[in-house]
């Protein structure tokens, strides 16, 4: 390979490391350069290209237009890269730092479970794993997967799909025997409907009467961020709770917790997605083999 091209393959690692770490100083120590060495790579880049990448300054870096695309592009050449690599020989696993970050429900309930697997499988690969419920940006806080449930905004990312549940309404025994138990629309509104303050979630709860759906907000005396919590207010007997099916079904079986208004349930679905950047080819082995590992033990149904 001539050395131009040697040094346009070193400059697109140290400017993406630089990206996917945040900082020219923690690049600088993944790249085994010191920082002054990391940035005066990234000025002769953006000396070569004509044009700015990274915003910097003594407190924070910010990329610019120019620099989220180039970092895509740079994304997607190494990536090639690292696969040509990889599949020279098929006795290379896959390596390297992998990040995720799921909802609450999926983590607990279906990620956390696997993780022991994963990692025995492929003990090349360091997981980081994050649990939140709300849309974490990917390339901003350098996450290789995110695991959703609910809708998928327009963006850039590509998703592959692990399932769907059903939705239902629960209560605490406690609370159903200090309240009612709801069977019209009417009582329904009298009751405490637990809430999520995250822009993502779905606004009312949909119920259907004579075949017409009606749209009910969810309007109590607690909102929270996550199905979990929530999950664990609804059985503390603070009010009603709408979740998915696969995070209250063992609370259902076990008493803990009372399905209500299912003769009104639209029977709606919850999808639940990997999303990535990239794909196929483009992207690092590391991820391809943990999306075909989710994919192969992870099959969320309705039935869930």
């Amino acid at each position: 390979m001539p050395q131009s091209s040697t040094n346009r393959l070193a400059a697109m690692e140290i400017f993406s490391t630089v990206v996917e770490q945040g900082s020219f100083s923690k690049a600088a120590r993944v790249c085994r350069l010191t920082p002054s060495a990391a940035s005066k790579a990234i000025t002769r880049l953006e000396k070569r290209l004509g044009t700015k990448l990274i915003h910097r300054s003594t407190r924070q870096m910010q990329l610019t237009a120019e620099g989220r695309w180039f970092y895509e592009r740079c994304r997607h050449i190494l990536s090639d890269l690292e696969e040509a690599e990889q599949g020279a020989s098929s006795s290379v696993e896959p390596t390297g730092h992998l990040r995720i970050t799921a909802s609450f429900p999926v983590g607990h309930g279906f990620l956390i479970p696997i993780v022991t697997k994963f990692l025995a499988r492929y003990p090349g690969i360091t997981l980081e794993l994050s649990l939140t419920d709300q849309v974490v940006n990917l390339l901003a806080e350098h996450t290789d997967v995110a695991i959703r449930n609910g809708p998928l905004g327009n963006s850039n990312l590509v998703a592959r799909k692990l399932g769907e549940t059903r939705m239902v309404i629960v209560g605490a025994p406690e609370y159903l025997e200090r309240r009612g138990v709801p069977v019209t629309l009417e009582e329904l509104r009298t009751h405490n409907r637990l809430g999520f303050n995250f822009s993502r979630h779905t606004a009312t709860w949909p119920l259907t009467f004579d075949g017409e759906q009606t749209e009910l907000a969810p309007q109590g005396s607690l909102l929270v961020s996550d199905g979990e919590t929530m999950r664990k207010m609804a059985m503390e007997g603070v009010g009603l709770a709408r979740l998915t099916r696969f995070l209250v079904d063992e609370d259902i079986r076990q008493g803990r917790l009372v399905p209500v208004m299912e003769e009104h349930n639209p029977g709606d679905r919850e999808e639940v997605h990997a999303v990535f950047l990239g794909q196929g080819r483009l992207m690092p082995g590391r991820v391809r083999v943990f999306l075909d590992f989710l994919y192969d033990n992870i099959r969320i149904s309705p039935s869930d």
